[in-house]
């Protein structure tokens, strides 16, 4: 069997000192999570984030920095995450927009409520990339270049 993480993008976007954050329906219940979500073929790691924030909170995302690579599994029973989180601004609300699947609601929460609520966050790469977030850790994107479908003939 060959072993592979599965890859993620996440966004952590910021808005007067509040962060925009997700509840979804989990195996585990109702819980907190970035917008986050799977890379599907043929998208580069931008489209990918991009499409996610818009699809689970109706928001129009621009990634300006790439905040980590975080490389996560829970136990050794689960599966492993290839997490690229980024950050970036929110634009274009769409109240009407019909939200991803297993998708309540979104929030903007304080970095003090998101930790007060610690027990029903996703994983620890949530309140970790907040922190992260505020510290001022921040990667240029050009460090993520994309090589799809190219002739190399």
């Amino acid at each position: 069997m060959v072993w592979k993480p599965h890859v993620t993008v996440a966004a952590v976007v910021e808005r007067n000192n509040r962060f925009l954050l997700v509840e979804e329906h989990t195996p585990s219940g109702l819980q907190f999570n970035q917008p986050a979500g799977h890379l599907e073929e043929n998208e580069d790691l931008l489209t990918a984030v991009k499409r996610e924030v818009l699809e689970e909170t109706a928001w129009q995302f621009e990634p300006e920095a790439l905040l980590s690579v975080q490389l996560w599994r829970k136990n050794p029973e689960f599966p492993s995450f290839m997490r690229f989180c980024f950050t970036g601004h929110c634009h274009s609300h769409n109240p009407l927009q019909k939200l991803d699947e297993g998708i309540v609601t979104t929030h903007w929460l304080t970095r003090e409520e998101i930790i007060a609520q610690r027990h029903r966050l996703r994983s620890p790469l949530v309140s970790i990339s907040i922190d992260e977030f505020l510290s001022g850790q921040r990667y240029p994107l050009s460090l993520l270049q994309s090589f799809l479908d190219l002739d190399h003939g």
